[in-house]
């Protein structure tokens, strides 16, 4: 899956009946007042980390630290169910007229979770609510939306790594970018009048002159354009310099094909960017066009003044629309940045300037993964040396380190971090999973495996990692302990948008292995009835039932199946080699031979690979 979207226009289709007035158990510290008799105070400040392209910030829920991707397009904050369970937390469900929707078209039933103490900041809120969501949560354990996010104002300022929570009183006049100087530029927009009911931050802007209306949302990764709203500016999925740009994912099960299309230009406020390449999908977001994602939050720093119905922003340098991993070498990345009329400084080295003050080992790991966010590994690196040297037995910057010597292509010095991680705590579950991927690499699956096994026993077994876990122990070749994970995790997520890949992965799994036949053969069918018509992954689930049909002894069907498979993936080794077999079985021996002759043109080990499963012509 090349990407997803966020849960943005998370929201009730009835009465919520669940925002609490916050804003009362705030302490509010002081803050530089504007001019004239605005009174202006910082509510709350939390620092974030940036991971793959989203911000996350860490509060308690009772004694537990959890991890929250602050989503700005989350109507309502929320957790996983498998996640209440773990925590301990005890749920019941919403009324009828209560469910969510998302903007790939899905929808999933939410429940609710009483949460004795939320810990968020300095502040300690008791008998707190989460949506719990059946389905995919999109984070590491929930998200941090609207209802907490709207309480006030709220700064976004990911090149420094942290949200500000703000109150603003007689300030309809005042100038709330409080950073700029005197010559400093910066942009303001007119917002939509927001409420409890209506908490998204929606806006106009450009694209080639059309004007679409915008929806700022921090947790949609890569900013996404609708293909409606890109047919009114003449942008089509075949127009000329579209490509392909993978799947999305929206909130449930739907997911649907994006593209990256060629934008002459993207004008918001003040601020227009030429010459850019925005990503398109046929997507229908809550009251807007298109979703401004965490790419532009990192390249402006952003002011949401809810009382004054403006948003303020300034310009930090670099991309303002991050697609770098879709582009080749050759492609333009300076052409999406302001033109020169915006007048914006380059901030693009802010990271790098010395500080007023010497930064903890904390910051210096924040600064290193909004760094590594902006593809600038050097930094990373440098970053998260310091906070090393300042903590040398914290073993989630050992872990970070070697996730960015990945992204590098260093391996052999992200193993060695690691290593170091692991050794510093042998439970680490992310460090343990990492370690062993690259142990796989090297071919050494004994070592993989007895990484999992740890990381097995360190999981609880609700945890969204088993679903990771099941295909590491397939590659390893360990096919059972593939499949108590996949049981263990699909016991926990039955309404996932996974659940189509989970069930193929066990139905694989017991076919290769030859047991529970009737049971994979449950699975596969099930995963079939999961998917939308024109998934690709069809072709996956179809060479899963040729292989359990083969084995089933039911030649003709399991031809049936692998046809299906190569009418998808011509070049599917596994598939015409399968096919050869059944040929064979059946006295179609130069139809068989030939099927296998091609399969060995585009896989040269597949008959070893058969071999090594008991399968022979």
């Amino acid at each position: 899956m090349a990407g997803w979207t966020s849960a943005c226009g998370v929201r009730p289709s009835g009465p919520p009946g669940l925002l609490l007035s916050l804003l009362v158990l705030f302490a509010v510290i002081p803050w530089p007042a504007a001019a004239g008799n605005c009174e202006f105070a910082k509510i709350l400040e939390f620092p974030i980390t940036m991971s793959n392209l989203r911000p996350y910030m860490t509060a308690k829920i009772n004694d537990t630290d959890v991890d929250f991707m602050v989503d700005s397009g989350a109507f309502y904050s929320a957790i996983s169910a498998a996640n209440a369970s773990q925590l301990g937390l005890a749920t019941y469900h919403a009324s009828r007229e209560f469910f969510v929707s998302g903007v790939g078209g899905g929808h999933t039933d939410a429940s609710i979770a009483r949460v004795n103490v939320f810990t968020l900041g300095e502040a300690a809120l008791r008998n707190t609510e989460f949506v719990v969501l059946d389905g995919r949560v999109l984070g590491r354990v929930g998200l941090l939306g609207q209802d907490v996010l709207h309480i006030g104002d709220v700064e976004y300022d990911f090149a420094h790594r942290v949200v500000r929570l703000m109150k603003a009183k007689d300030c309809k006049k005042a100038l709330l970018a409080y950073w700029v100087g005197t010559t400093q530029p910066y942009s303001v927009i007119d917002i939509e009048r927001t409420s409890a009911r209506q908490p998204h931050t929606v806006g106009d802007a450009f694209i080639g002159g059309v004007k679409i209306r915008v929806l700022f949302d921090t947790g949609a990764g890569p900013s996404t354009l609708s293909l409606a709203a890109a047919a009114r500016a003449g942008i089509k999925p075949d127009s000329p310099g579209v490509v392909a740009g993978g799947p999305v994912m929206g909130l449930g099960n739907a997911t649907v094909p994006s593209y990256v299309a060629p934008v002459s230009s993207f004008k918001i406020g003040d601020e227009e960017v030429r010459n850019t390449k925005l990503r398109i999908a046929n997507l229908a977001f809550p009251n807007a066009d298109m979703l401004i994602g965490p790419d532009f939050f990192l390249s402006h720093r952003v002011y949401v003044a809810n009382g004054q119905r403006k948003l303020y922003f300034t310009y930090n340098g670099g991309p303002v629309f991050n697609l770098s991993h879709l582009q080749s070498a050759s492609s333009d990345d300076d052409a999406a940045t302001p033109s020169a009329e915006a007048q914006v400084p380059d901030a693009s080295k802010a990271d790098s300037q010395p500080a007023a003050s010497l930064p903890d080992a904390a910051e210096y790991g924040r600064r290193a993964t909004a760094l590594a966010s902006r593809n600038d590994f050097s930094g990373a690196l440098v970053a998260l040396g310091l906070a090393i040297d300042l903590e040398p037995l914290n073993a989630q910057y050992f872990y970070a380190r070697g996730g960015v010597y990945l992204q590098m292509n260093a391996p052999e010095s992200a193993l060695h971090d690691f290593d170091q991680a692991v050794k510093l705590r042998p439970d680490y579950l992310a460090a343990l999973l990492a370690r062993s991927e690259m142990l796989l690499r090297k071919n050494d699956k004994p070592g993989a495996v007895a990484d999992l096994n740890a990381a097995d026993a360190a999981t609880p077994k609700q945890a969204d990692a088993r679903f990771s876990m099941a295909y590491v122990y397939e590659r390893a070749g360990d096919y059972g302990s593939a499949i108590t994970q996949m049981n263990l995790w699909l016991g926990s997520h039955p309404s996932d948008a996974r659940v189509s890949a989970a069930l193929n992965t066990r139905c694989w799994d017991r076919a290769l292995l030859n047991v529970d036949l009737p049971l994979a053969l449950k699975d596969c069918n099930n995963a079939l009835r999961h998917l939308v018509v024109g998934n690709t992954f069809h072709a996956r689930v179809y060479k899963s039932l040729g292989l359990l049909l083969f084995r089933m002894g039911q030649y003709d069907e399991s031809i049936t199946d692998y046809n299906e498979t190569l009418k998808i993936e011509h070049r599917d080794a596994w598939a015409l080699y399968g096919r050869g077999v059944d040929e064979y079985r059946l006295r179609k021996s130069a139809d068989g031979q030939a099927d296998m002759d091609q399969a060995a043109v585009f896989a040269t080990d597949i008959a070893e690979e058969f071999k090594r499963h008991g399968i022979a012509p």
